[in-house]
């Protein structure tokens, strides 16, 4: 591996912020493998209501989850695929030697 001085990594130096704190790495990790919303995230991880808000109005700020409108619902989705792969590499089984 070669270092590029070229290179520029703040989007995922920014992700990596974002993601480091423990709700927020849940809430990905969750919605990875379902679009879910505030009700069914702050139930599952027995939070209250408006600290979960407060996590995924951050995520959404910063591009990692967008929330779509059904009726008087808003279903959250993944749609950072840097943040998706970050977490899914955290979490996927490690491999056999």
């Amino acid at each position: 591996m070669e270092f590029d001085k070229m290179q520029n990594y703040d989007r995922e130096a920014e992700i990596l912020k974002v993601l480091g704190h423990p709700v927020r790495l849940k809430i990905i990790a969750g919605l990875i493998s379902q679009t879910c919303n505030v009700k069914k995230i702050w139930e599952c991880l027995a939070l209250p209501q408006a600290t979960v808000s407060q996590h995924l109005a951050l995520l959404k700020n910063k591009g990692i989850i967008e929330g779509q409108r059904e009726g008087v619902e808003v279903y959250y989705h993944v749609v950072s695929k840097e943040a998706r792969r970050i977490v899914q590499s955290l979490f996927e089984a490690p491999s056999e030697p």
